[in-house]
């Protein structure tokens, strides 16, 4: 697994897939530590929630953070009451999934001086060139510029998500690698992986650096 910072945050348009690249990502550093959390900030879809996957958090005691009307029949923009211990929780490692677009990324706006003043954060822009408003390199700049003004914090990389669902296939991935590079460049920020379905890694492994293997998330 890459070298990580203590928090790390996924952000990224509406459908761009954080929540299950999030989800997969807390489950490798469980593999390793024995402290680990997923908070849940996103108040504003909340047809794909980290809830979704309590049974499976729970199994791997890893700690949900997240608004207690998530998922269920009230579902009403709210903040986690315990989100704080995101920052204030030096010993645990933290995956953030952030709201899409810059009405999800205010709520940063909280966390945002603690995480700056502590400095061991990586916060990830999250693409998929075949959703229709992240089509272009244009489009995914115009995303990262409004996100990061209404979090009031920097990317640090860009992952490439580029996928289909379950119809992805490798060449969709392949045909999405000069998008994903020219974003990267445009926005001077490292690639950092591109993740995919697990079934697809051993074609793509020999032709994709930084392949990142995701389980699909349940849903119930």
């Amino acid at each position: 697994m890459m070298k990580h910072k203590r928090v790390t945050l996924f952000c990224g348009h509406y459908g761009s897939g954080k929540t299950n690249i999030a989800l997969n990502y807390a489950y490798a550093l469980r593999s390793r530590y024995p402290k680990v959390a997923v908070a849940d900030l996103d108040i504003v879809n909340p047809y794909f929630r980290a809830k979704d996957s309590m049974a499976e958090l729970a199994d791997r005691d890893i700690r949900l953070i997240c608004s207690a009307y998530a998922g269920g029949n009230l579902d009403i923009p709210a903040l986690p009451q315990d989100m704080y211990a995101i920052t204030d929780d030096r010993d645990m490692l933290s995956v953030v999934d952030v709201g899409g677009d810059d009405r999800g990324a205010l709520v940063l706006g909280r966390l945002a001086p603690a995480l700056r003043d502590e400095n061991d954060y990586d916060m990830w822009l999250v693409i998929n060139r075949y959703r229709p408003l992240t089509r272009t390199v244009a489009d995914c700049l115009e995303v990262k510029a409004e996100i990061e003004a209404a979090g009031g914090m920097p990317f640090t990389g860009v992952i490439n998500n580029s996928n289909l669902g379950r119809e992805t296939e490798p060449g969709h991935v392949l045909d999405s690698m000069a998008y994903a590079e020219a974003v990267a460049a445009k926005t001077g920020l490292p690639l950092v992986m591109t993740s995919v379905k697990a079934d697809l890694v051993p074609a793509l492994a020999n032709q994709i650096e930084n392949l990142f293997a995701l389980s699909l998330q349940k849903t119930y």
